[in-house]
């Protein structure tokens, strides 16, 4: 075990874990009880009573999603906040990038630069940890030194961390190999980021780590999607933006043509769901074919229901996640990106038409192979579906059952 590493609470390492947020209509918080100031700096927004910092977590501990304790991100009791601890009021090396930092320290940043959200941290031998993130400004200071200039840096504190509605976080310990190609796929991803701003990167290290940060906040030239398997198993893809292709069939085409059943921001413009039969003409063949790609669009935790679409309010949902829909194959997918974008553009391939929201943007995901996360992440997500084609005034969405477990 790194000394560097995801802790589920201050002196609790883990492997990796995984956090799903919820929304404030299915699980509110008490906006009284946040801690003011907050743990990272900043006071706490007024939501009206639509914020949500109650959360469920899994980890490598302990793989069943089950209700967090405490507020997220708030505390050195939570991981969120333990994990994230170890850099502010630490002396590692870090990187974080977000495309909507909003002016402090870096302007939001669209297509065609990634849409990745996320910190990467390493001590003096190579070795540390990634956290994906799906919260816009957040974090945006990698250390107390160098704090926020306009804005906070605690989730429930930030102007625009979107905490009314679902977000994601998922942790994961590196080795030094590990951190050389996460910060490989975040150069190929063109993620937002500034070498030289000590507020979100400080790069030392060993000397291969330092070589590989001075290359990021350039957008990349490549179009060749990278894959590759972590020490840990997990599967790391880089989408670059310059591949202009639908990134969750991206996705399901790198996986074998895996089916598979996602939440995201599903939002205009819409790509619906998707069959195996369905054509995608914005495509690149070396990638294969995909398989089914369902939208989620609510799901069910503790009997509620959840909204799973994108859009402003407390029903809404700004996590990017996925699940195997093959028992045999109980993957779990956590990604950057959002079923925006189209299928055929004009019709003639891969050109400018098919560059269309996140088909033409970079981004990143994680695919980790756990039964009983794999079995939980499916029970989250069972609810109504996005139709393969536009509903027709009132008509019913399909509704999703997961398979009986085998």
């Amino acid at each position: 075990m790194n000394a560097l590493s995801p802790l589920l609470a201050a002196g609790t390492p883990v492997d990796w874990w995984f956090v799903f947020k919820f929304n404030g209509a299915a699980f509110p918080c008490v906006e009284s009880q946040e801690p003011d100031p907050g743990i990272f700096g900043g006071t706490p927004m007024d939501y009206g009573g639509g914020l949500s910092l109650n959360y469920a977590c899994a980890s490598s501990a302990s793989a069943s999603l089950q209700m967090g304790t405490g507020y997220l991100g708030t505390s050195l009791n939570d991981p969120l906040g333990a994990t994230f601890n170890q850099i502010y009021q630490g002396s590692c090396n870090y990187v974080l990038w977000n495309d909507q930092f909003n002016n402090d320290p870096m302007p939001n940043e669209d297509s065609p630069w990634g849409h990745s959200k996320g910190v990467l941290a390493w001590d003096n031998t190579g070795a540390g940890f990634v956290i994906q993130v799906s919260t816009p400004s957040w974090p945006a200071s990698g250390n107390a030194k160098y704090p926020r200039k306009t804005d906070g840096n605690t989730l429930g504190c930030v102007h625009d961390d979107d905490s009314m509605v679902s977000q994601h976080f998922f942790a994961l310990s590196l080795t030094a190999a590990d951190v050389a190609t996460i910060l490989a796929g975040l150069v190929n991803a063109s993620v937002v980021t500034k070498p030289g701003d000590l507020q979100i990167v400080n790069a030392g290290g060993p000397a291969n780590l330092q070589a590989l940060a001075k290359n990021l906040g350039a957008l990349s030239p490549g179009k060749t999607l990278m894959t590759q398997v972590l020490s840990s198993g997990v599967t790391f893809i880089s989408k670059p933006s310059l591949l202009h292709v639908p990134p969750w069939q991206m996705v399901s085409a790198q996986l074998g043509s895996l089916p598979i059943r996602v939440a995201n921001w599903w939002a205009d413009p819409m790509i619906y769901s998707t069959t195996a039969a369905t054509p995608v003409k914005c495509w690149e063949p070396t990638l294969g074919q995909p398989g089914e790609v369902q939208i989620a669009t609510s799901g069910t935790w503790q009997g509620k229901s959840i909204g799973l679409q994108g859009g402003e309010g407390t029903t809404f949902n700004h996590a990017k996640v996925g699940v195997s829909l093959l028992t045999a194959r109980p993957l779990c997918i956590f990604g950057d990106m959002n079923q925006q974008g189209t299928l055929d553009g004009d019709g003639k391939g891969l050109d400018a038409s098919c560059a269309s929201s996140q088909n033409g943007r970079g981004g990143t995901f994680y695919v980790l192979q756990n039964q009983a996360l794999f079995q939980s992440l499916t029970g989250l997500l069972s609810g109504t579906s996005a139709p393969v084609q536009p509903v027709a005034a009132g008509t019913e969405e399909h509704r999703f059952t997961p398979a009986p477990e085998t």
